[in-house]
């Protein structure tokens, strides 16, 4: 059966170590290669995630093919879907709404099937993060805060936490909390020893989380040298304030993403099965 990654959960700490070699490999510039196609499925409004899949892929060898998400919206099944496109391509890079729909292309094990984001969650970009977290730090004693509700970002952290063993909380109100996660109310209670504050988009939820927006006043609450790495696209004055992401204070900084390139790389490598 060919590899495919819909949930961390499916994957264990060693394949995500394995994963995190790879893309130290591609980072360096003597990852594997190969000679293939990617099928590939965003929307015109993915930014990172395409760009990065796309020239990883180029740039290891692949051809990236593109299509809208909602060419997978059609009656015609999934697994008809993969059964043809493996007459043509290597794997499939997937990003849609509904989580259902990457599992039905993963499940007849044709093709290997990468999630690019689903309401549900989003793997390859917390892989990302881990990863970029772990060149300076034991990522395994470190405090994760997640401020904010409910949702794909919330849940993909969950997913790793369990995996790795990860210290995660999540401060928000109750009725907004990720099943499964701590959740602490108080935003300020919740910063006491953090190492590494997250935030996902409030969206709907804004109103209800206005005492959670992260600024540069409740920054100062946690660890020396925490590190406030807000999920893109972030809103100033909606989940963190213009002070708190300037340049040169806690907030990680766009370099920090960079690594998107490197985790996608190394997340096709190991779907494709590809040896260093």
């Amino acid at each position: 059966m060919p590899r495919s990654l819909v949930r961390l959960t499916d994957w264990s700490a060693d394949d995500i170590e394995h994963v995190f070699r790879l893309a130290e490999a591609y980072r360096q510039g003597h990852g594997p290669a190969t000679n293939g196609c990617a099928a590939m499925f965003f929307p015109s409004a993915s930014i990172r995630t395409r760009i990065t899949f796309e020239r990883g892929a180029h740039l290891m060898g692949l051809q990236p093919v593109l299509f809208p998400p909602e060419t997978l919206d059609k009656p015609e099944e999934p697994a008809d879907v993969v059964g043809y496109l493996a007459n043509w391509a290597d794997v499939v890079v997937a990003r849609h709404p509904d989580i259902a729909v990457i599992e039905r292309l993963a499940a007849p094990g044709t093709l290997p099937v990468i999630n690019a984001m689903t309401d549900v969650n989003h793997p390859c970009e917390v892989l990302a993060d881990v990863y970029t977290l772990a060149q300076t730090r034991d990522v395994r004693t470190l405090r994760f805060v997640f401020v904010g509700p409910d949702g794909n970002i919330a849940r993909a952290w969950a997913e790793i936490a369990a995996v790795l063993g990860l210290e995660l909380i999540q401060s928000c109100p109750l009725d907004l909390a990720t099943a499964g996660v701590t959740c602490v109310t108080d935003l300020r209670a919740a910063m006491r020893d953090a190492d590494v504050v997250l935030t996902d988009t409030f969206g709907s939820n804004t109103a209800a989380l206005e005492t959670h927006r992260v600024t540069a006043e409740v920054m100062a609450l946690a660890r020396p040298g925490a590190l406030l790495a807000p999920c893109p696209p972030f809103t100033r004055g909606a989940e963190v304030s213009a002070d708190v992401v300037r340049q040169g204070g806690p907030f990680v900084g766009y370099e920090f993403k960079a690594s998107l390139l490197h985790v996608h790389q190394a997340v096709l490598a190991t779907c494709l099965d590809l040896e260093q």
